[in-house]
C-alpha cells in the first residue's frame, strides 16, 4: 500500500510539472539568469562579450515585438467585430474607468510614499563619478506640447508609418535682434518623426475598422473572418516562442547583472529612492489591485494572479509591456478561462494606454527631484502632478525605460530642472521591472472583471428569456388568458380533429 501511495504522489508531480511546465521553466531562467551573472561578474568582460551574453535574449525580445504589430491589430479588429455595437460601448466605458481609476490611485498612492519615506531628503554620494548617466538626459519638452503630441498619435497621418514611427514635436531655436539692439531667442515647435512603433494609432485604427466591419453585415463577414484566421495563426505563433522564453530570460536577466556599474554605490545613495518605489508598486499591485478585482468579482484575485506568473517573469526580464502582451493574453485565455472577445479586445487597449507601474515611477521621480532641489511642493503643484502623470501615462512608450522621458513633462509642469533625471536613469533598469509587472497586473485584472460583467449580463438576459418562455406556457393553459396566437391553434386542431372529412380541407 506505501509503495501504491508513492507511485501515486510521483504520478501527482509528474501531471503537476506537465502541466506547469512552461511557468516552472521560466521562473527556473530567472534564478539561473541571476546565478550566471553572479558567476559570469567576476571575469570582467569587455562590452563586446557581454552584447555577445545578451544574444539569445536579444532574440527572443525581437521575436516578441515580431508579433505585437499582427497580435494588436487582428486582436482588436476581430474583438470590436465580434462584439455588438451596445456591449461594446458598455465595456469600453467600464474599461475607461477602470483605467484612469486606478492610474489615479497609483499616482495619489506614489505621492503619499513620497512625502512620508521622503526619499530626496539626506541622499549623499549623488556627485559621485559613475553615479549619474550625463548626456542621456531627454530634451525638456512643453507640456502642451505633449499633449497635443498624444492627440495627433491617435490620428496617424500615415497608417503604414505608424507600424515603425511615432510623431514628436522638437524645437528650432531662432535668434531676433530688436530694435533696441538686444538679441533674443525664439523657441518654434517643428513636427519630427522618431523610431517606434505608434500603438495608440494603430488601436484606435484597428477598433474603428472593427466597428464598421460589424456595421457592413455580410459584406463585412469575409474581412472579419480574415482577422479572424490571421489572429488565430499569430496566437499559435505565439505559443511557439513561449517555449523559447526560458532560454531567452537567463540570457536577458544574466547580462543586465553583468552590465551593473557599481551597485552598492547607487543603493547607497539612491537606496530610498528604489525602496519607495518598489514598495509603492508591491502595495498597489498586492493589495489595492487584487482588492478592485475583489470587490468588482467576489472572487479570489490570487488565484487569478497564479495563473499569470509566465506573463510576470517575462514582464520582469524584458522590462515591455509591449514585449509581454501576447504571453499576456495567451495565459489569460487559458489559464483564466477569460472569454477571447474580451481578452483580444482589452489586452492590446490595456499594455497601450494602463499603465499604473509607470504612473508610480513618475510621481515618485518627480516628488524625490523636488525634495533633492529642497523644493516644498504646494497643493496646485502635487494636482498637477497627479493629474500629469495621469495622462502622460497613456501616451508612455510600452518599452524600456518609455516612463522616463514621460518624468521630464511632469518635472516641467511643475517648474523643476530636468538635469537630475539622470540620476533616475541610472537606477531606471531596477525600477523599471516591477513597473512593468504593475502595469501587466493592471490590465490582466481589469479583463477578469470586465469578463465577468460579461459573464453576469449574458446569464441575467439568459433567466429573463426562461422567466418569458415560462410564463408563456403558463398562459396556454388557462382559459381566459391564452394568447390570441395559442388559442387560434388550438381552436384549429380541435376543430380539424371533430369536422368531417369533407370541411377538413378548407379549414387547413
Amino acid at each position: 500500500a506505501a509503495e501504491r501511495g508513492g507511485r501515486g504522489r510521483l504520478r501527482g508531480c509528474w501531471g503537476f510539472l506537465r502541466r506547469n511546465a512552461l511557468v516552472v521553466l521560466t521562473v527556473s531562467g530567472v534564478v539561473a539568469g541571476v546565478a550566471l551573472g553572479a558567476a559570469v561578474r567576476g571575469a570582467a568582460l569587455s562590452p563586446a562579450q557581454v552584447t555577445y551574453l545578451a544574444f539569445p535574449g536579444e532574440l527572443l525580445l525581437r521575436m516578441l515585438r515580431m508579433v505585437i504589430l499582427p497580435l494588436v491589430v487582428c486582436s482588436l479588429v476581430s474583438g470590436a467585430a465580434s462584439l455588438d455595437t451596445r456591449s461594446l460601448g458598455r465595456l469600453g466605458g467600464i474599461a475607461i474607468a477602470y483605467f484612469l481609476g486606478t492610474t489615479l490611485l497609483a499616482s495619489g498612492l506614489a505621492v503619499a510614499l513620497g512625502f512620508i519615506i521622503r526619499p530626496g531628503a539626506g541622499a549623499s554620494a549623488l556627485n559621485a563619478p559613475g553615479l549619474g548617466l550625463p548626456g542621456v538626459v531627454p530634451t525638456s519638452k512643453e507640456t502642451v506640447d505633449s499633449f497635443l503630441d498624444l492627440v495627433r498619435n491617435l490620428f496617424p497621418a500615415n497608417l503604414v508609418a505608424a507600424a515603425f514611427r511615432t510623431y514628436a514635436t522638437e524645437y528650432k531655436v531662432l535668434l531676433r535682434n530688436t530694435t533696441s539692439g538686444n538679441v533674443t531667442t525664439e523657441k518654434i515647435p517643428v513636427g519630427t518623426e522618431i523610431e517606434g512603433m505608434n500603438i495608440l494609432g494603430l488601436v484606435l485604427f484597428a477598433l474603428v475598422l472593427g466597428v464598421a466591419l460589424k456595421k457592413l453585415g455580410e459584406e463585412g463577414e469575409d474581412l472579419i473572418r480574415f482577422f479572424n484566421s490571421f489572429n488565430e495563426a499569430t496566437m499559435v505563433l505565439v505559443s511557439w516562442i513561449m517555449w523559447y522564453v526560458p532560454i531567452g530570460i537567463t540570457f536577458l536577466v544574466g547580462s543586465k547583472i553583468v552590465e551593473m556599474e557599481d551597485i552598492v554605490l547607487l543603493v547607497t545613495s539612491l537606496g530610498k529612492y528604489i525602496f519607495a518605489s518598489i514598495l509603492g508598486h508591491c502595495i498597489h499591485g498586492g493589495i489595492i489591485l487584487p482588492l478592485i478585482y475583489f470587490a468588482s468579482t467576489r472572487q479570489n484575485p490570487y488565484r487569478f494572479l497564479l495563473g499569470l506568473i509566465t506573463p510576470f517573469a517575462t514582464a520582469f526580464a524584458t522590462s515591455s509591456s509591449s514585449a509581454t502582451l501576447p504571453s499576456m493574453i495567451k495565459c489569460v485565455e487559458e489559464n483564466n478561462g477569460v472569454d477571447k472577445r474580451i481578452s483580444r479586445f482589452i489586452l492590446p487597449i490595456g499594455a497601450t494606454v494602463n499603465m499604473d507601474g509607470a504612473a508610480i515611477f513618475q510621481c515618485m521621480a518627480a516628488v524625490f527631484i523636488a525634495q533633492l532641489n529642497n523644493v516644498d511642493l504646494n497643493p496646485g503643484q502635487i494636482f498637477t502632478i497627479l493629474v500629469t502623470a495621469t495622462a502622460s501615462s497613456v501616451g508612455a512608450a510600452g518599452v524600456p525605460a518609455g516612463g522616463v522621458l514621460t518624468i521630464a513633462i511632469i518635472l516641467e509642469a511643475i517648474g523643476l530642472p530636468t538635469n537630475d533625471l539622470s540620476l533616475i536613469l541610472a537606477v531606471d533598469w531596477i525600477v523599471d521591472r516591477t513597473t512593468t509587472v504593475v502595469n501587466v497586473e493592471g490590465d490582466a485584472l481589469g479583463a477578469g472583471i470586465l469578463n465577468y460583467l460579461n459573464e453576469k449580463e449574458k446569464k441575467e438576459k439568459e433567466q429573463d428569456l426562461k422567466e418569458v418562455t415560462v410564463e408563456a406556457v403558463a398562459n396556454s393553459k388557462a382559459e381566459g388568458e391564452t394568447s390570441p396566437l395559442v388559442t387560434h391553434k388550438t381552436q384549429v386542431y380541435n376543430t380539424a380533429s371533430t369536422a368531417d372529412p369533407e370541411s377538413k380541407e378548407s379549414v387547413l
